[in-house]
């Protein structure tokens, strides 16, 4: 009698925690909060032409993009140190409407002259202009590699979209900072090409290229580079967590020129949680190498109260979690100089656009190239259905 009181008391037990045992595996699911990008699909090619001039300005050297869905219009940056005009952004269209990237469908529209706190054009060799990231009050932050061979800082400054003056500018820590003994700071070309922010316009995030001088070594064949993520809190302005980001060992392929450089050009956030989607550009002496990576904050350690990386022991930091997502090489596309990336609109399909731009150095031999995708974001609710119910299509 014991036995079968025992045998019914049981499935008692199993109806009380079953509630607990699906509420902790939903809740553990959803606290992940890890979007993912679950497919990546190639949708067209288009190029501008060659010397093109807008209202006598040379449009090149386009190394950021951001994108602004309120009107449909994309911001680029160009890098020109002042050579072929003053600083400057451009206002494309790019037409995805047909669900693909077809030629002669990229349009410039205008272009905006940046202004400084005085309402003065930059001087030639002020500034190296190379992220773009775009707010929620019509204004962009823009950053600069500076010229650490002239010890001229890096910045990253917020402007005006209508006027183009210089708004704000945020604290770079000194450790960024190039000195005279060359012993500290950002390497000359190698500093803050990346800038985004995230969707809740909370926090904005750039990154140095390649290492800092006291950090570790450039980017080299088959060695990679430590580059420093820096974060910023826009409540106040200030700079508040830095971590560590690894840069892939690239190798050459036929590398007869024997020029090598490599490093990290640009990131997009993809959440308020610290995910992204990172660009990683390698010229390997006859031809670029570009890939495109998934990367999470979640588990790396704040750097930012560590001066040198090369003063403490490297092997006990955790960096960034990165997993690859494209290899562009695999495209049948003849890649030129990408450093930009921006999420677009949403296709007709519902299905989300990522953008790629290219810098082409005013090149004749280069090419103003924009690359288009379209990939599958999922949440950490869309995951845990996928798994709850395989057989349905979400």
């Amino acid at each position: 009698m014991h036995i079968i009181k025992k045998i019914f008391v049981f499935p008692r037990i199993i109806y009380f925690l079953m509630p607990i045992i699906v509420i902790s595996f939903v809740f553990t699911n959803l606290l992940s909060n890890a979007v993912e990008v679950s497919s990546i699909e190639f949708i067209g090619e288009a190029t501008l032409p060659k010397g093109l001039i807008l209202r006598k300005t040379e449009i090149g050297g386009l190394s950021g993009v951001a994108y602004n869905a309120k009107n449909n219009l994309y911001y680029t940056i160009s890098d020109d140190r002042g050579q072929k005009a003053a600083a400057r952004l451009y206002t494309l269209k790019i037409d995805l409407s047909k669900g693909s990237l077809e030629k002669g469908k990229v349009v410039p529209v205008s272009v905006t002259t940046l202004l400084n706190e005085n309402g003065q054009t930059f001087r030639a060799g002020e500034s190296d202009t190379e992220g773009i990231a775009l707010t929620n009050k019509e204004t962009v932050f823009i950053s600069s590699e500076g010229d650490a061979a002239r010890l001229i800082n890096p910045f990253i400054k917020e402007f005006s979209l209508s006027s183009g003056k210089e708004i704000v500018t945020l604290p770079i820590p000194n450790k960024f900072l190039p000195d005279k003994t060359g012993q500290q700071g950002i390497r000359n070309n190698l500093a803050f090409e990346s800038l985004t922010i995230t969707p809740d316009n909370k926090h904005l995030f750039t990154a140095t290229e390649n290492a800092l001088i006291q950090d570790g070594v450039t980017a080299k064949p088959n060695v990679g580079s430590p580059c420093r993520i820096l974060q910023y809190n826009l409540l106040n302005n200030q700079p508040e967590k830095e971590f560590l980001y690894q840069t892939e060992p690239v190798s050459p392929f036929l590398n007869v020129t024997g020029k090598f450089a490599s490093g990290l050009p640009d990131l997009i956030a993809l959440d308020n949680q610290g995910h992204f989607l990172s660009l990683e550009r390698s010229f390997t002496g006859l031809g670029f190498a570009i890939s495109l990576f998934q990367v999470s904050l979640e588990g790396a350690n704040d750097i930012h109260n560590i001066d040198s990386l090369l003063a403490v022991d490297s092997k006990n930091i955790k960096p960034v979690q990165k997993k690859l997502l494209l290899d562009l090489r695999k495209l049948d596309v003849l890649l030129d100089n990408i450093e930009g990336l921006t999420l677009g609109p949403k296709l007709s399909d519902g299905q989300q656009s990522l953008i790629l731009i290219s810098d082409n150095n005013f090149n004749s031999l280069q090419r103003t190239q924009i690359l288009a995708f379209k990939i599958k974001i999922e949440t950490p609710l869309i995951r845990l259905l996928r798994r709850l119910l395989p057989n349905l299509n979400f």
